[in-house]
């Protein structure tokens, strides 16, 4: 319905409600627009004053530096480590999953105790992990850094999925039995297509909670394995900080993001309405 045709005081709530939903969406953009037009700009401009809101000439050589020295690569050990622990996580924690929400395994205990492992502050047990990785020569590897996001991980993806798992209706699982599907077959063929849009939520959520980790990166790697958030640390020194850099590197790690959700969109918003509160 147009505001023009509604009366005059739902009219002016109507607008008034827009104006305020559009002035939030600007202040929570300015930063992502902000932190663009930095990475377009020459050091003269990054410090000019009053500042300037749009580059007089883009450039390029801010990115161009970045795929020149190599610092690119810490994008890429981000999609590996965060691609390879998410896809780990959400198979086991998937069949674990069902075993909780259709065999009961554990009891109602047990899942609680799952979920309250993901509660557990990472500064609390990164020392611990740091001498365990040192004494078995995990540090500053893939692996190790999979290995730690996968068990992260799965107490989320487990937590989930067996929310999911519960809304399928179990007659529907009898009925494939009887059938003639075996217990695999019912739990790709049937229970797998109900909970896919949970499964593509949880596995956006897993993505982004280990492209986002930067405590476990910073103490478990040096020189061979450096992520995405740990390189941006590299920029800031005692005397200077490299602000094109930063933006540039900032645009080029919200880029995957910004995809993962972008193709995800329409399993996010099922996803989380579906099961995202359900225990």
């Amino acid at each position: 319905m147009r505001i023009g045709r509604l009366p005059a005081r739902k009219a002016r709530i109507l607008t008034i409600r827009y104006l305020g939903a559009g002035a939030v969406t600007l202040l929570f953009l300015f930063p992502v627009y902000w932190l663009f037009m930095i990475s377009f700009k020459t050091p003269d401009e990054i410090y000019h004053v009053p500042p300037l809101w749009i580059p007089g000439q883009i450039q390029f050589s801010n990115y161009y530096v970045l795929f020149k020295d190599g610092d690119v690569l810490a994008i890429l050990n981000s999609l590996i480590v965060a691609g390879v622990s998410s896809g780990i996580a959400i198979v086991l924690g998937t069949l674990c999953a069902y075993s909780l929400a259709r065999f009961g395994t554990g009891g109602e205990n047990l899942a609680m105790w799952i979920i309250s492992q993901r509660m557990i502050p990472p500064i609390a047990v990164v020392f611990p992990i740091f001498l365990i990785y040192v004494y078995f020569g995990l540090v500053d590897g893939y692996f190790g850094l999979i290995l730690l996001y996968t068990a992260f991980n799965l107490p989320y993806v487990i937590w989930m999925m067996r929310g999911y798992i519960v809304d399928v209706p179990l007659e529907l699982e009898e009925s494939a039995l009887v059938d003639g599907l075996n217990r695999w077959e019912v739990i790709w063929k049937v229970v797998f297509p109900m909970v896919r849009p949970g499964l593509m939520a949880t596995s956006v959520f897993t993505f982004v909670f280990a492209w986002n980790d930067f405590l476990f990166a910073l103490v478990l790697t040096r020189t061979e394995v450096i992520t995405f958030p740990v390189m941006l640390t590299h920029y800031f020194g005692g005397q200077s900080n490299f602000w094109a850099k930063i933006a540039a590197m900032s645009v080029l790690g919200t880029l995957p993001i910004f995809v993962a959700v972008s193709v995800m969109q329409r399993y996010l918003v099922r996803g989380i309405s579906l099961g995202a509160v359900k225990g």
